[in-house]
Formats: structure tokens, C-alpha cells, sequence
């Protein structure tokens, strides 16, 4: 029979505190072998001592008390590695994230961060047919929706025999950045007859004049982007009212190397022709070096 031990001790032999062990008690994480009805005192016994490690080492770990538990739960092996391996790749992710944060703050500090002003342009762009999706999303989940919609608008055209005349693009309405939620269209030019399915529909994205800037690779750091672009904007007076748009000449559809992808953002002007001593101005689909330079 295992021996039993006051939740003091027991707190002493696994080196979590009173307060965590009865906070695993309310969850349901850890419960006590036994509590005094009299007094409330909890008991462990000596074969609690090894699930107290393990959970100790998953907290360590930054797993969530809920996975813990599933983990602990789970009915073999393999639905426990499962599990572990699951919770491992997040933190690798997080990691990469951390990584990229400490790379691009560095860079801001030491002012080497990317984003000159020689690579803003600026072009007028026609009305164009499209399929597109429009909804109010939240800006935290605005990457993993426009992924959703982008997908479904090229399963819609592929099911109906059409194809893409431009690179996908999105509009995005000033509410989506001032108070973090607001309406988001995802577009994909097209000339054929677009037949609207599910969310996919039809749009004539209107006509606009815009100044230009691209953006690099992921998403993480594309604010550094958006802030040379807002500045150049603000400091040639340019600006008028309406929603920033993006243009994805080069993404997950076309490369799976994420240092490939590009992501040309547009401000809203009210003048596109070239500035004195400027050339004007070429399509999204130019490279870096036919477009104007600053």
C-alpha cells in the first residue's frame, strides 16, 4: 500500500507549491487520494508523486493545463505522442515567431530594417472584374480568414473551368485597423462569367489611384512596410479617403519558399503621375526595378 503525505510534504517532494497543488485540485488535474472531511486537509500518496513530475515538467514545457490533462487522459501511447508532438511543433512555431520579433527589432534599433523609400511607385488601376469573398472579420484572425477565402475563390474558378487574368488582391476597410475589426474582401480577377457559389461572388473592383510598395516574404513584418508607405504618403500630402488595398503577385499558390512570396501594398492617393524628374509608373506585375524610384 503507498504511503500518504500531508499536501505540505507532498508539496516539498515535488516541488510545487500549495497553492499550484490546489489549484490542480479544482481543475481536476491532480486531485488529492484523500480530503478530510472535517478539516479540508488534502493527502497524496507516493504513487502521485511521479504524474506530479511529469505534469511539472509539461508546465515547463508552457503546456496548457487542458492539453495536460488530455495528455494524461489519452488511451495509448501513440494518442499521447500525438499529443506531444502537437504541443512540440507549436512551440516551435513560437519560437520562429520570437526569432523573427528579436531579428526585426534588432534591425529597428541598429536601423538597418528594409522598406526604402526606393522602392515606393505609384500607378492608377482600371475597374476589374473579379470573384470575391466579402466579410467583418477581427483583425487577429484576418490572415487565417483571408487563407480560408483566397482558397475557396480558386476552388470556385477551378470548378468552373475559369482561371485567373491578375494576381489575387484584398481591400481592406479603415475600421479593420483602427478598431480591429471591420470589413475584408478577398479578390481574384476574372473575366469569365462567374457564377456566385457559397461565399464566392461576383465584384467589379472599382478604379483607383495608388501609391505602391512591396513587401517581402511573410507577413510578420509587413507593418515596416506599411509605415514607409503611410509616412511617404503623409509627407507628399497625397492622401484621400478609402480602403488600402493589397495585390499578392507572389504567394503560397505560386511558391512554397515563404522568402519568395510578395505582398505589393496600396495606399488611396488622389495623383498617380510622376513627380518631376520621375518615370512613370508600371503595372504589379513589373519587377522591383522598372518601378519608380524615390
Amino acid at each position: 500500500m503507498d504511503a500518504t503525505l500531508p499536501i505540505g510534504d507532498f508539496a516539498r517532494a515535488t516541488h510545487l507549491s500549495v497553492k499550484t497543488l490546489r489549484y490542480y485540485h479544482r481543475v481536476g488535474l491532480l486531485e488529492p487520494d484523500e480530503v478530510d472531511r472535517h478539516t479540508g486537509h488534502r493527502y497524496y500518496t507516493t504513487a502521485q508523486i511521479p504524474i506530479a513530475q511529469i505534469i511539472r515538467r509539461f508546465r515547463a514545457l508552457d503546456m496548457p493545463v487542458e492539453q495536460i490533462a488530455k495528455v494524461l487522459a489519452a488511451p495509448d501511447l501513440d494518442a499521447r505522442n500525438a499529443l506531444l508532438t502537437a504541443h512540440l511543433d507549436q512551440m516551435e512555431q513560437e519560437l520562429v515567431r520570437t526569432q523573427t520579433a528579436v531579428a526585426s527589432l534588432r534591425d529597428l534599433l541598429t536601423g538597418a530594417s528594409g522598406g526604402g523609400r526606393a522602392e515606393i511607385g505609384r500607378r492608377s488601376v482600371p475597374s476589374t472584374p473579379a470573384a470575391a469573398i466579402t466579410e467583418t472579420v477581427d483583425v487577429t484572425e484576418a490572415l487565417t480568414w483571408y487563407q480560408g477565402a483566397l482558397g475557396e475563390i480558386y476552388a470556385t474558378l477551378d470548378a468552373q473551368g475559369l482561371t485567373a487574368d491578375a494576381p489575387a488582391g484584398g481591400i481592406y476597410s479603415t475600421d479593420l485597423f483602427t478598431h480591429e475589426r471591420g470589413s475584408a474582401t478577398i479578390f481574384v480577377p476574372c473575366a469569365g462569367p462567374v457564377r456566385p457559389m457559397g461565399r464566392v461572388d461576383v465584384l467589379v473592383v472599382p478604379p483607383a489611384e495608388l501609391a505602391t510598395i512591396v513587401h517581402r516574404g511573410t507577413h510578420a513584418n509587413i507593418d515596416l512596410a506599411y509605415g514607409t508607405l503611410g509616412a511617404y504618403v503623409a509627407e507628399h500630402a497625397l492622401a484621400v479617403d478609402g480602403p488600402i488595398r493589397e495585390y499578392y503577385p507572389v504567394g503560397r499558390r505560386e511558391s512554397a519558399e515563404a522568402a519568395e512570396w510578395r505582398t505589393e501594398i496600396c495606399w488611396p492617393i488622389f495623383h498617380t503621375g510622376p513627380s518631376p524628374g520621375e518615370p512613370a509608373a508600371r503595372t504589379n506585375g513589373d519587377d522591383d526595378r522598372s518601378r519608380d524610384r524615390h
